[in-house]
This record gives C-alpha cells, sequence and structure tokens, in this order.
C-alpha cells in the first residue's frame, strides 16, 4: 500500500477529486494515527476483506493503525474465532475497546477465556459485555464521554482536533448553534451547541426519517452537519429553506456531498470554503470540509 512515495501518493489521491470545486489547500495527514478499525472473521480466519471480495486476508499489523492497535492485533488473530461477523477495535483514552458483531448470537467460554487474556479496557459480543475492566472513554478537547461499543469517531484524534479548530472558528459570530448528527459531542461541547443524534451526547433524534423541521431550524443562526456516507438529503431541504445564515457541512462521501451541495444552492446558499482533508490514508476516499453562507 505504501510502495511510492508521498508526492506520488498526493498525486493520486488529488486526481480522485478534480471534479469538486476545491477552494483552499488539503490537509493531509500521515499514517500510524488511525485509532479505530473494523476488522472481519470468517472460517476461523480474521482480518481484512481483499479488494472487492469476501476473501479474509489476515492481518496482524498495519501500518496505517496505531502502535497500541497493532500491538493487540497479533493477539486478536489468534482468538477462536467462530462464525461470521465483524470486529471493531477503538483506541479510547484509557485503552483498547473491542466491540464485535456476529451472526453467531453468544460467544462460547472458550472464547470469553481467550479473550479474557488480553489487555484490553472492554470486549463486547453483539453488544453484549464479554470483559470490562473499565468504562472506556474517549475526550473532545476538554470534555470527557463515555464511550459506547460500536460509537462513531473520527478515525484520528488529529483528524478529530482539527475539525473541531476548524468548526470553531467559523462559528464564533454565531450564538445559536445546532450540531446536526452530533455522535459523541466532537463539535457540541467546543461551540456550546444543541446536539441531535440517535446516539452520543444531545437530543435523540433519526435525523433520516425526522429531519429537523425548517420552523425549528430557524431557531438557529448557524447549523453544524457531519452525516454519514448516506449524506442529509432530507435534512438538507429543510435547511435549504430555513432562515439559518450559516452552514457548516463536514462529509465523508463527495457523492452525496456534492449531492446535497446543490441542494443548498438551490436555497440561496453560497459555498465560501471547501477544504478536502485526508483522512482515510492509503485510500482514494476523502474528509471535506465546508462552509455555506446565507
Amino acid at each position: 500500500m505504501f510502495d511510492f512515495t508521498a508526492t506520488d501518493y498526493k498525486k493520486q489521491k488529488l486526481n480522485t477529486i478534480n471534479k469538486i470545486p476545491v477552494t483552499d489547500q488539503p490537509i493531509w495527514l500521515e499514517p500510524g494515527n488511525r485509532r479505530r478499525a473494523d476488522f472481519a472473521f470468517s472460517g476461523g480466519k480474521f482480518g481484512l476483506f481483499e479488494s472487492k471480495t469476501k476473501n479474509i486476508i489476515p492481518i496482524s499489523k498495519c501500518p496505517n493503525l496505531t502502535q497500541e492497535i497493532n500491538d493487540i492485533l497479533s493477539k486478536l488473530i489468534k482468538l477462536p474465532w467462530v462464525g461470521t461477523g465483524a470486529c471493531l477495535i477503538t483506541k479510547c483514552d484509557n485503552g483498547i475497546d473491542v466491540a464485535i458483531t456476529s451472526d453467531v448470537p453468544y460467544f462460547s467460554a472458550e472464547f470469553k477465556n481467550a479473550i479474557a487474556t488480553l489487555t484490553v479496557v472492554r470486549a463486547t459480543w453483539n453488544n453484549k459485555v464479554i470483559i470490562q475492566n473499565k468504562k472506556p472513554i474517549i475526550s473532545f478537547g476538554n470534555t470527557t464521554v463515555e464511550y459506547p461499543a460500536n460509537a462513531f469517531l473520527q478515525p484520528s484524534i488529529f483528524s478529530a482536533d482539527i475539525m473541531r479548530k476548524m468548526v470553531k472558528e467559523y462559528t464564533t459570530d454565531f450564538k445559536r448553534i445546532a450540531d446536526l448528527f452530533c455522535g459523541l459531542g466532537n463539535f457540541t461541547f467546543e461551540t456550546n451547541a444543541d446536539g441531535f443524534d440517535l446516539v452520543g451526547t444531545g437530543n435523540k433524534r433519526d435525523l433520516f426519517k425526522k429531519p429537523l423541521s425548517t420552523a425549528m431550524l430557524n431557531q438557529y443562526d448557524c447549523v453544524i452537519m457531519d452525516p454519514p456516507r448516506a449524506g442529509a438529503l432530507a435534512q438538507t431541504k429543510e435547511i435549504a429553506d430555513s432562515n439559518v445564515r450559516r452552514v457548516i457541512y463536514i462529509s465523508c462521501n463527495p457523492d452525496t456531498f456534492m449531492r446535497d451541495k446543490k441542494i443548498l444552492e438551490k436555497g440561496w446558499y453560497k459555498n465560501i470554503k471547501l477544504i478536502p482533508i485526508d483522512q482515510f490514508v492509503g485510500s482514494s476516499h476523502w474528509e471535506l470540509f465546508s462552509v455555506f453562507d446565507k
């Protein structure tokens, strides 16, 4: 994956975003900083899927991951895996969290005994706790929250920090702020915003099925929006009809971002800032930070 120079990698990566009107230079990340990774297991094998297949390639080390995750990979690969499923490994503030989802509803006594020998703060199987030595925690700046199993996080601390600082910079002049798809609160606490999401901090709301209405949005001067890869089609339509003065849209999918961008622009929003972030090192994927004003 990294058998080419940094210059070659950047050229290759930039070719994947040439259809998007970027207004600022990209922010580049270095490998070795990814604090979470989703692995697969099947037929006793543990690793990553081969590109465009369901073949699992055993992985005991990855140059993109933090040292703490690499340290435990060589042990996880030796566990007595049964059935098929996924294993999300997250480096929390106080240790490693292992969250397993599987078609097998229950873990075996053999698996429990084996995973208990690992140095982890918690391990879960289909959200049922196998072992827990501490409550996993995650910090966003000066705020620390409990980390629920399988909860969303930005892949690296660096990318989370830099996006939080960027959001803070572009919300300084606004007092009434809504943080949509807020997750655990990477932007919520920093901006003193009202958070909305199914999990994590703030108000519990499914913004895909029940987006904030135009009337609700008109209570706010600024909206922060960081949706999943599916984008925020229903919510964007409501925002386009609102009186919100500024929209900060953070996207991990340029395709759905461009779709939603067109809707905002039809609602008389102007895209004044667009910065690509190389959050997914070693892949063609980009994170986009954008600002729209009306």
